[in-house]
């Protein structure tokens, strides 16, 4: 509970769309009040979600009192997911809810750029030219001159290009060729329109021990222009130490498996000061020169008057008691010529106001979602939990929906009033801004100039409370949510969202055609409003063809969901492209699919995406037809194989036992299952087992610390599993040995089969294998040594024991013809005659 309380703490500093609101006790409106009395500001900037430093980013929230912001280039779009089986896009939007979530315990703000996180790079060089560099530094300027941090701190060094992920290295360059830019009226001059230039006072790089290889390294460096801070300081008030706080901000990357414990105690962070004056009166004043007081701003003196002397005599038992001297610095402040911090001040103000008067206010709507040109009811709670008087003028959304005028809220006594409105046909679907137009590779595109930077979509409607607080005119916003309680969870709350009339998918994202016969194909229209009437057809690419060119739609009840099939005709020869469902509603054209994604740990987010399905017309041949899959960190590779006519059984990890497996023709390991199912240690010998009795064992990539992975019998045969990986898709790739039955039977793969790969080749290949290994595949990134590791393959007694890095994780979901045919192969493997010897040494 303690958490829970404390988390609220900063809800009104971050995105609160489908939380529940901030209920704060008075400890925690004390420091809320410390806050509003600092007048600094800290960015921390980095590549991606969890590369964040929480410790730090906590200390300056929380220590510092200091409006401290992180911008993360990317949103982890490129990552894994270690909870569920969203990637790409829908990672994307889990990963910054997740990083949300931290801010909200930590007490940062959150930002990020257009730029996409493309998977691993190997050098900055590569990851500008795919982020297209001037467009992302222009981001970085952005959001900068619109923050205004006094001081910026970079995760990671911009002096050592290719020692790690390339993302990282180009953060700390965009941020420090940013810092100059800022402050440059001739840069990025449309910016200027609507911010200011701006000059931060000093950068530094939050280094560690680490960044110096070895712990005696970092001893012996010469540490001048290093800043020592003790982040593991304790807060009485909050119950909680610094680096506790970090922690629980850290686990919220749960699908990066960030879950850890707790720590407490003094614990040290060491930032290098890279441009601007190194601090010399307070050496751990990162704000040393800066006025951070009241005074810093034209008029602000009386303002800091009033609420330091609120701050030094604050009554933690009535903090109502102080609701006079709030409301006369908001007065003040509403006069202050300084728009920006004037904004953000008079934010923080009114939260303070409400929070001392007890005032709770909210705009619930009755359904989770509408649709343009709807009915919305919306359900309005106003209470006062204290003796002031508190005047509730009215509430608007808008100029859709008012109350009538005047009701005075007498203490503790609820006021309730219902609003009804139409939402206009205008309105804007309500999804991630950053998906609403396709993008590239590298970016994402956004359009709107007041959208670059936000964490996500604003929410669709706002309700406004216009009141009077003893006399003091204020306005209040919040946004209109959705409240409900389940049975098993209690009260909770979600974004009210507006949503098109239908949803539009097909179960298979990709779809393989290993014949030029006919196939049905199911489109499901679910209805998202009532009385649904509209027409249904599909496109399909040339040299295809459809059956039928229109279905009638017509639904009752929203909710409701009807299968819709089309026979569709692929052509003779191989051929790839996209089908497309679209329904026409009123003369609008539907194309989307929406998707939920919905974690206890995050607001359910509803995500549209294009609903389009990949086809692809292809000649593949397979031999055997059962096959057993265990899963590992999550991955849509059963569902391909389902795809191109295997019958896949999951097994789970009861179900191996000696032998107890003869009855699948191959079994597959899926990404990552040694590193994240325990139970893998103790079933490995019964694998092992399966394979020396005329098994085929398909393992594919599991990650590795420095010194391999830490699994004694993970094949036949010795096996170093490294951090070798291969990350330009388009790399070239050498096939060792074409006629091995890997490479021939019972497809025929070359090298044009290499084509279209996306993302990467693949990742954690091995570096060192025993002699009976074949490997049959050789590819290297530019200018590096080409590795070998990527796919081996040895006889084991009667069977074949397969170990792969490539990313067929990746490449079978996004429907690559050639990782489908090399596929077949592995898994046809017991069915081939397969060499007696390695025709190479081990290495």
């Amino acid at each position: 509970m303690r958490f829970r309380t404390f988390i609220c703490l900063f809800l009104f500093f971050q995105s609160n769309f489908g939380q529940s609101p901030a209920k704060l006790s008075s400890t925690e409106i004390y420091h809320s009040l410390e806050k509003l009395n600092f007048l600094g500001s800290a960015m921390y900037i980095a590549a991606h979600p969890d590369d964040e430093n929480t410790r730090l980013i906590s200390y300056l929230s929380n220590e510092v009192h200091a409006r401290t912001g992180y911008l993360s280039i990317t949103r982890g779009d490129g990552g894994q997911n270690l909870i569920g089986p969203e990637l790409r896009e829908l990672l994307g939007v889990l990963r910054t809810q997740e990083l949300l979530a931290a801010r909200r315990v930590d007490g940062g703000i959150q930002f990020f750029t257009r730029a996409n996180d493309f998977g691993y790079s190997k050098h900055p060089d590569e990851t500008l030219k795919i982020w297209d560099e001037e467009a992302v530094l222009g981001d970085v300027v952005h959001i900068i001159r619109e923050f205004r941090p006094d001081v910026i701190i970079n995760r990671f060094d911009h002096r050592t290009p290719g020692s790690t992920h390339g993302h990282h290295t180009s953060s700390a360059i965009l941020s420090m060729e940013a810092f100059d830019l800022v402050s440059d009226p001739k840069a990025y001059p449309e910016q200027l329109s609507k911010l200011e230039p701006w000059s931060p006072k000093r950068l530094f790089f939050n280094t560690s021990w680490w960044f110096y290889g070895s712990q005696e390294n970092f001893e012996k460096a010469d540490k001048s222009r290093l800043i020592e801070l003790n982040t593991g300081v304790f807060y009485p008030m909050l119950g909680l130490s610094n680096n506790e706080i970090a922690s629980i901000a850290s686990s919220q990357h749960r699908c990066q498996g960030f879950g850890r414990p707790t720590t407490r105690g003094s614990e040290e962070e060491y930032i290098e000061l890279l441009k601007g004056e190194m601090p010399s009166d307070n050496p751990t004043d990162l704000f040393e020169g800066i006025d951070t007081s009241w005074s810093r701003i034209e008029g602000g003196k009386a303002i800091g008057e009033i609420l330091y002397e609120v701050e030094e005599n604050f009554d933690f038992k009535n903090p109502s008691i102080h609701l006079n001297a709030l409301l006369k610095a908001y007065r003040l402040l509403e006069n202050i010529k300084d728009e920006h911090w004037k904004k953000i001040k008079l934010a923080e103000l009114k939260e303070l106001i409400t929070q001392v008067t007890g005032l709770y206010l909210e705009a619930s709507s009755d359904a989770p979602y509408s649709n343009p040109e709807s009915r919305v009811r919306v359900e309005v709670e106003a209470i006062n939990r204290s003796d002031a008087s508190v005047v509730l003028n009215k509430v608007s959304i808008g100029q859709l929906a008012t109350t009538q005028p005047g009701s005075v809220l007498k203490n503790n006594e609820k006021e309730n009033h219902t609003l009804t409105f139409e939402v206009p046909s205008s309105t804007s679907f309500t999804s991630p801004y950053w998906l609403s137009e396709k993008g590239s590779l590298g970016m994402y595109r956004v359009d709107d100039f007041e959208l670059i930077g936000r964490p996500e979509t604003p929410p669709a409607f706002i309700a406004d409370f216009d009141l009077e607080i003893n006399g003091t005119s204020l306005r209040i916003s919040r946004p209109v949510i959705y409240r409900y309680s389940r049975p098993d969870k209690g009260e909770l709350y979600s974004p009210f969202n507006i949503l098109p009339p239908a949803s539009l998918s097909i179960r298979d994202k990709v779809l393989i055609f290993d014949q030029a016969s006919p196939r049905q194909i199911d489109v499901v229209v679910s209805a998202l409003k009532d009385d649904l009437e509209g027409s249904l057809g599909l496109q399909v690419p040339s040299g295809w063809h459809v059956d039928r060119m229109q279905y009638p739609v017509s639904m009752k009840k929203k909710g409701e969901e009807k299968v819709f099939s089309f026979m569709v005709t692929p052509p003779e020869k191989e051929s790839e492209g996209i089908i497309t469902p679209v329904m026409t509603v009123d003369g609008v054209k539907l194309m989307k699919e929406l998707v939920t994604i919905a974690y206890d740990h995050i607001p359910t987010q509803e995500v549209l995406l294009p609903a389009e399905t990949k086809v692809v017309r292809l000649d593949i041949k397979k031999a055997g037809q059962n096959i057993g899959y265990i899963m590992g960190a999550g991955d849509e590779i059963p569902s391909s194989l389902e795809q191109i006519g295997y019958t896949v059984h999951e097994l789970k990890p009861e179900e191996i036992q000696m032998g107890t497996l003869g009855n699948y023709d191959a079994i597959v390991v899926g990404i990552r299952a040694y590193n994240v199912v325990d139970e893998m240690r103790f079933k490995q010998d019964a694998l092992l087992d399966y394979v020396h009795k005329g098994g085929n064992l398909i393992v594919q990539y599991n990650t590795s610390g420095r010194s391999g992975l830490d699994f004694e019998n993970l094949a036949p045969y010795s096996l170093h599993i490294s951090r070798d990986r291969v990350t330009e898709e388009d790399s070239p790739v050498e096939i060792l040995h074409p006629e091995h039955p890997l490479m021939s039977f019972p497809n025929k793969v070359s090298k044009a089969d290499f084509e279209g790969w996306v993302q990467e080749r693949g990742l954690y290949f091995p570096d060192e294998w025993d002699q009976a290994f074949i490997p049959v595949l050789s590819m290297a990134d530019q200018g590096e040594t080409p590795k070998e590791g990527s796919l081996l393959i040895a006889s084991y007694g009667k069977g074949t024991y397969i170990y792969t890095g490539l990313s067929f994780f990746r490449e079978l979901p996004a429907g690559v013809p050639g990782a489908f045919k090399l596929f077949a192969n592995m898994l046809s493997q017991n069915k081939a005659k397969l060499p007696q010897e390695n025709p190479v040494k081990g290495k």
